[in-house]
Parts: C-alpha cells; sequence; structure tokens
C-alpha cells in the first residue's frame, strides 16, 4: 500500500509540475512584453504573437496530441513533450531576434500540446479508483490554476532580478525535474481501439485558428480593407467551413461535434471561451497599460495583478471541496423559488445529471 502511494505520489508530482510550467507561460509573458519590446525592438503585433504564437500552437496541436499518446503510449508521447518545451524554452532564453523569440514559442507549443493530455492519461492509470482520480485531478488542475493566476507576479519578480529571459530559462530546470520522476513511471501501454489520426482535420484546424489570429493581430496595422486581410478573411472562413465538414463525415473525428448535443457540454465550452478571452485578454493590455502608460517596472504590473492572483488561488482549492460538498450544479448555477415556493434552477445545466464518479466524489 506505501509502495502504491508514493508511486501514486511520484505520477501526481511529475505531472503536476509539468501542467504548472505549461499554464504559467500563457500568462507569465505578460508582464514582459515592455521589457521584450525595448530589447528586440518590436511594436504591439509583434508582442501579441510572442504572447499567441504558444497558445495558438497549444490549441491546435492539444487533441492530436491525445490521440498520438493513445497510439504509441502515453508515457513516451508525454517525455517527448516535456523535452521539446525544456529546449523550446532554453532557445527563448537565447533569442537574438523577434522572430526566433516567436518560433521558439511554437516549439513550445507543440511540446505543451503534446505532454498535457498524456499527463491526464498517466494519472488516469495511477489512480484506477473513481475517488482518488477525482482528487488527483483536482490536485493536477488546481496547480494550474494557481500558475496561470500566478504568473504576472512571478513574472516581475523573475525579471525584477534576473532580466526577462529569466521567465522561460526557469522552465528547464523544472522541466527536468519532472523528466527524471516520469523516468520512474509506469509506461501505458497504447490504446488497442485502432482509432486512425484525423490527419485533415488538424490541418484545417491550425489553418483555420492561424488565419483568424492573423487577421485579428495584423488587421489593426495594415488595415481591415488591405488586400492581404481580405484574403486572410476568405482563407479563415473557408478553412472553418471545411472543418466542419470534414468532422461531421468522419467517423473517427478529431472532434466529434456530437459532443455540442449535449447543452451541458455547449455551455461548459462557451462559458471556457469566454473566460479565456476575457482572462488572457485582460492580462495582454493592463500590463501594457501599467508599463508603457504609467510607467511602472514588470515588479509593479506583477504586484498590482495579486489580488486577482490571490482570489484564483483560493477559488482553485475551494472549488474541489465546494464540488464534493453541494455538486458542480448549485457552483455554476442559479437557483430560485417560483410563486409556489418551489425551488427551481433556470438556464442550461437545469438538465444536468450527475454521473457515478461525480456521486462517488460528493460522496467522500
Amino acid at each position: 500500500m506505501n509502495n502504491e502511494r508514493e508511486y501514486q505520489k511520484r505520477v501526481l508530482i511529475a505531472t503536476s509540475l509539468s501542467y504548472v510550467i505549461v499554464i504559467l507561460d500563457t500568462s507569465i509573458v505578460n508582464v514582459a512584453l515592455e521589457p521584450i519590446a525595448a530589447s528586440l525592438g518590436s511594436d504591439i503585433s509583434g508582442l501579441q504573437w510572442v504572447v499567441n504564437a504558444y497558445t495558438l500552437t497549444f490549441a491546435s496541436l492539444l487533441l492530436s496530441g491525445g490521440a498520438l499518446g493513445d497510439r504509441i503510449g502515453a508515457k513516451a508521447v508525454y517525455l517527448a513533450g516535456l523535452l521539446i518545451f525544456a529546449g523550446a524554452s532554453a532557445l527563448c532564453g537565447a533569442a537574438p531576434d523577434l522572430q526566433i523569440l516567436v518560433a521558439a514559442r511554437v516549439a513550445q507549443g507543440v511540446g505543451a500540446a503534446l505532454l498535457v493530455p498524456c499527463s491526464l492519461t498517466l494519472i488516469n492509470h495511477a489512480f484506477p479508483v473513481a475517488r482518488q482520480r477525482a482528487s488527483a485531478i483536482g490536485v493536477w488542475a488546481g496547480c494550474g490554476g494557481i500558475a496561470m493566476a500566478a504568473g504576472p507576479l512571478a513574472g516581475g519578480l523573475l525579471i525584477h532580478l534576473l532580466g526577462w529571459r529569466s521567465i522561460f530559462l526557469v522552465n528547464v530546470p523544472i522541466a527536468l525535474i519532472g523528466a527524471w520522476l516520469t523516468t520512474r513511471v509506469d509506461s501505458v501501454r497504447p490504446a488497442a481501439s485502432g482509432r486512425s489520426m484525423d490527419v485533415i482535420g488538424q490541418m484545417l484546424a491550425i489553418v483555420a485558428l492561424g488565419a483568424s489570429v492573423a487577421v485579428l493581430i495584423e488587421g489593426a496595422k495594415l488595415g481591415w480593407h488591405a488586400g492581404v486581410i481580405r484574403t486572410g478573411t476568405v482563407i479563415a472562413l473557408a478553412a472553418w467551413i471545411a472543418f466542419v465538414l470534414v468532422e461531421t463525415r468522419r467517423k473517427q473525428p478529431m472532434l466529434p461535434l456530437g459532443f455540442f448535443r449535449s447543452p451541458v457540454f455547449s455551455a461548459s465550452a462557451f462559458v471556457s471561451l469566454i473566460s479565456g478571452l476575457v482572462f488572457y485578454g485582460l492580462f495582454f493590455l493592463l500590463s501594457l497599460v501599467f508599463q508603457s502608460a504609467r510607467g511602472w517596472t514588470p515588479l509593479q504590473t506583477g504586484l498590482a495583478f495579486l489580488p486577482l492572483t490571490a482570489m484564483v488561488t483560493i477559488g482553485s482549492f475551494a472549488s474541489g471541496a465546494l464540488n464534493r460538498a453541494y455538486g458542480a450544479r448549485v457552483l455554476v448555477w442559479h437557483h430560485r423559488k417560483d410563486a409556489a415556493g418551489t425551488t427551481r434552477s433556470f438556464g442550461i445545466l437545469r438538465r444536468y445529471r450527475p454521473s457515478p464518479e461525480d456521486v462517488v466524489v460528493r460522496e467522500t
């Protein structure tokens, strides 16, 4: 029993470490935008590419990273992703110009897309009991939430002490520690489902997301009526339409569109989309306002985000306990008594019914 717990702890530490640096890099770079611009000579659109090259690649390849882990083994893909991420972080820290920095951020996104879904596979394998698995995933996700909120403050401290390149170089030793711990983790057999890679769907997703982001970033700089922007808009629309058609007709799509028939899934995806747009947009814009308009240092900018960091950290720790006590529907949606005194829930989640694993988690 002790050996099993030690093994589970090792898996959870290894996967949580990797998830921390992956999520940290989505927000930590925002407080370094002004120093990066001064060092490498970048304008606003260039800084947007520094931020978005990573998240765009990460999002585009995430589903395929999980499918690749199912085909050739989660541990191997996880280790490969972690080492790619470490190497790309070192290149970010040593980048002599903006172009190499953006390219290195793309490589970081590739590594992140490989390791994140496979880290969940490793957790599922190490925690076969539903109650333990739910708790482990809660710890893993909580670490990511804390890292996302703590990014600006951690970045401000690192830049103040060691310069902007340190926000990337700090990933290297953490990733190597995670890789060393992972070498002591059991391999997970590839899934025997015979599931094929949706290469066409993956390529269309990359084109659709890439063209959409490029139009949004470069449109303000080149003008919305510029020929290249109009061409990019047409390419983005065509790619999105083609992606939907391909995913609808494939037997094994990268993104099964049938999921969106579930009101709970659609609502959760929509809320996640809106919260992501607001959260990351807030970090980017406020970091520029604090440093460019008000002349604050990166450390002062990081400290300005401290209230947000504190509340997200508290929420990440409290959400698991609250979910176990009250259930997801009570936390996400509201209830109201009608004229007859009957309590009713309103909105999409009124149709939510807890799964057996939800019941197990709540009962513990």
